[in-house]
């Protein structure tokens, strides 16, 4: 997340529209499909107000104590549901590590470098903000192996065994079916498996940035 302003601005992009396809999620699906829903689209745009690039907007130091607040309420929602496992416990890490990046970035922890470690979330360069060495290698191991198992989901098994078979390419239009992460808890389709990819990296590149 060193590659400047339009880094950053990408970032945002990403995680706004990711947070918008999950809000419009939350109006069809079951009560549980909705609740995940509704907790992906505080992530998405939590993280895309956390990216914008501090050359255009430098938040108060008030900010971060409200990004810590929010995010901790959303922690204690996701850890009431944990217990039926699933993707409630991704929510659960990832309000928590949105709570640690509000902390690891607010003026009081990082001094100077808080500023500048938003300004790196948004593509500038945050490597004066006052994270845990520790803390943050867990949560990068934890997101890669997200990462890597989301995209796993959508690529259909088979799919290249089958188009040198000559078979049916009914798997890729399918997009995997019901094998987004998280299982039957989050709706499952091919989009929504892309969605959760898209913040699992940009959750990724914020946290390379402490």
């Amino acid at each position: 997340m060193h590659g400047g302003v339009l880094a950053g601005w990408l970032m945002v992009a990403l995680c706004a529209v990711s947070g918008a396809y999950c809000l419009l999620r939350t109006r069809t699906g079951t009560p549980q499909e909705r609740r995940t829903a509704r907790s992906e689209a505080l992530m998405g745009f939590g993280m895309a107000a956390m990216a914008l690039p501090a050359a255009v907007l430098t938040p108060p130091e008030w900010a971060w104590a409200v990004y810590g607040v929010v995010f901790g309420a959303a922690a204690l929602r996701a850890l009431r549901w944990a217990r039926r496992g699933g993707h409630h416990l991704h929510h659960l890490v990832g309000s928590l590590a949105m709570v640690y990046m509000a902390v690891a970035m607010a003026p009081g922890v990082a001094g100077a470098g808080g500023h500048a470690g938003h300004g790196a979330a948004g593509g500038g360069g945050m490597g004066g903000a006052g994270g845990l060495p520790l803390l943050t290698g867990v949560l990068l191991v934890y997101y890669a192996l997200y990462v890597l198992r989301s995209a796993g989901h959508l690529i259909p098994a088979g799919t290249a065994v089958a188009g040198f078979a000559g078979g049916s390419a009914e798997g890729v239009v399918r997009g995997g079916g019901g094998g987004g992460p998280g299982g039957p808890t989050g709706g499952g389709t091919a989009l929504t498996a892309a969605c959760r990819l898209t913040m699992g990296l940009a959750m990724f590149a914020m946290l390379l940035t402490l």
